[in-house]
C-alpha cells in the first residue's frame, strides 16, 4: 500500500524492539484483551511483565531503571498498540507522559524513590487534571492544595482519570493559589492509599472498554512538603510541556490507527463479494480507499517529523496541537469510512474495525478538545 513507504526515522534497533514489541503484544495482550474489556480494567501482571521487556521504562533514564532512550523508542510502543487495535493497558499514559515529567522535573529524591518502580511496573501511575466542572480549563481547577504545616491540605475531586482504579499514585494537578491563575497551579505525587482519597465508579464509556476509568474524591488528604513535584513555582509550565508531549502520543497513536484500519479495510473488501464480485472491485469502493490511502500517505511524513522533533526536546506547543488536530481527524474520517465498507459487519463488537471505531473516537476529546488546538494554533499565527 502506499502508506508502506519506507520510514526513515526509524533505524535496525528501532526495528529489532519493534518486533519483540510485536510478539509480546500478540503473545501476552491479543488473547486476553476480550476478557478485559469485559472486566473493565488490565490485570496488574501484564504491567509486570511489560516492565520486564522494557515497554513502560523506554523514556526514563538508564539510572533511574528505565532504557534511557528518546521519544523514538516510546513511539515504537505508542504505534504498535495502535495497530493492534490496544487501547489499554494504558501504558503510554503511565510510562510516555508521566514518567518524562517525573524525570524532567522532580527533585533527584522523586527520581530516586519513583522512577525505578514505574519502569518495572510495579507502580502504575495516573493523572489527575480533568475535573467535574472544568473539562478543558485547567487553569480554573477547583481542587485545593492549602499550606499546612510543612505539607498541604488537599481537597476536590478528579474525573475521567485513565489508570484511576488501578493505579498506586496519582500525579496530581491542584490550585495552590487561586489568585494567580494558572500560575497558582502545582503538580503533586500523591500515595492513593493516603487517608482521605476515595476511588468513585468505574466508569462506564463507548469505548477503550479494557481501561480503567474513575472518579477521585480528596477529602483533607494531608501531603508532605515531598510530594510537590520540583519546583514550586513552576506546576504550570510542567503541566503544558506534558500536554504537548501527551498530544504527540495521542497523534502517533492515531496515525497508527488510521494505518491499520485501512490495511484491514483493504484485506476485507477483497475477499468479501457482494452481487458476483468483490466489494473492493466497485469503483465507490477504490474511490473511497484511494481518497484514504492517500490521506495517510500524505501525513505520515508529517507525523514522522513531529516525532523527532520531541525526540531532540524541539516540538512546539503548536506543532503538538496541529498533529492532535490533524491526526484524530484523520483517524476518525478513516475510521468511519471504513466501518461503512465492512457493513454489518462493522458494526458488531467482534470485529476489529468496530472496536477501533468506538475507541479512537475519545482522541478529539482528551489532552485538550480540538477545538482548544484550534484555538492554540490560532493565538501562535
Amino acid at each position: 500500500m502506499p502508506s508502506d513507504l519506507p520510514r526513515t526515522l526509524f533505524s535496525p534497533d528501532h526495528e529489532l524492539f519493534r518486533a519483540s514489541v510485536r510478539s509480546f503484544l500478540e503473545a501476552e495482550v491479543v488473547p486476553h484483551y476480550a476478557d478485559w474489556e469485559e472486566a473493565g480494567y488490565t490485570p496488574r501482571d501484564i504491567w509486570l511483565r511489560a516492565g520486564e521487556m522494557g515497554l513502560l521504562g523506554t523514556g526514563i533514564p538508564e539510572e533511574y531503571g528505565g532504557a534511557g532512550g528518546d521519544f523514538l523508542w516510546d513511539a515504537i510502543v505508542i504505534e504498535e498498540l495502535g495497530r493492534y487495535g490496544l487501547a489499554a493497558p494504558a501504558w503510554d499514559m503511565h510510562g510516555h507522559i508521566i514518567a518524562p515529567m517525573i524525570a524532567a522535573h522532580g527533585t533527584e529524591e522523586q527520581k530516586r524513590r519513583i522512577l525505578p518502580a514505574m519502569a518495572a511496573g510495579e507502580s502504575i501511575f495516573c493523572i489527575g487534571l480533568t475535573e467535574p466542572g472544568g473539562g478543558s480549563d485547567l487553569a480554573a481547577l477547583r481542587t485545593r492544595a492549602t499550606e499546612s504545616g510543612n505539607g498541604f491540605l488537599v481537597n476536590g475531586s478528579k474525573t475521567f482519570i485513565t489508570n484511576g482504579h488501578i493505579a498506586d499514585f496519582v500525579l496530581l494537578a491542584a490550585n495552590r493559589h487561586p489568585d494567580r491563575g494558572a500560575k497558582g497551579v502545582s503538580l503533586f505525587i500523591v500515595p492513593l492509599d493516603s487517608d482521605g482519597i476515595t476511588r468513585g465508579r468505574n466508569l462506564k464509556k463507548i469505548g477503550n472498554k479494557a481501561q480503567d476509568t474513575a472518579e477521585l474524591f480528596f477529602d483533607d488528604v494531608r501531603l508532605p512538603g515531598s510530594a510537590l513535584l520540583g519546583d514550586s513555582e513552576q506546576g504550570w509550565s510542567q503541566l503544558m510541556h506534558g500536554l504537548a508531549r501527551e498530544r504527540m502520543v495521542v497523534a502517533v497513536r492515531s496515525m497508527a490507527i488510521a494505518e491499520a484500519a485501512l490495511e484491514q479495510t483493504v484485506a476485507y473488501t477483497k475477499d468479501r463479494t457482494a452481487f458476483g464480485q468483490r466489494i473492493f472491485d466497485f469503483q465507490n469502493t477504490q474511490f473511497k480507499l484511494a481518497e484514504l490511502a492517500t490521506a495517510c500517505t500524505a501525513m505520515r511524513p508529517f507525523v514522522d517529523q513531529s516525532i523527532d522533533l520531541l525526540a531532540r526536546d524541539e516540538l512546539s506547543a503548536e506543532r503538538a496541537a496541529m498533529a492532535k488536530l490533524a491526526l484524530t481527524e484523520l483517524a476518525d474520517r478513516v475510521l468511519d469510512e471504513c466501518l461503512q465498507l465492512h457493513g454489518g459487519h462493522g458494526y458488531m463488537w467482534e470485529t476489529p474495525i468496530a472496536r477501533a471505531w468506538a475507541d479512537a473516537r475519545v482522541h478529539r476529546i482528551y489532552a485538550g478538545t480540538n477545538e482548544i488546538m484550534k484555538y492554540i494554533i490560532g493565538r501562535s499565527l
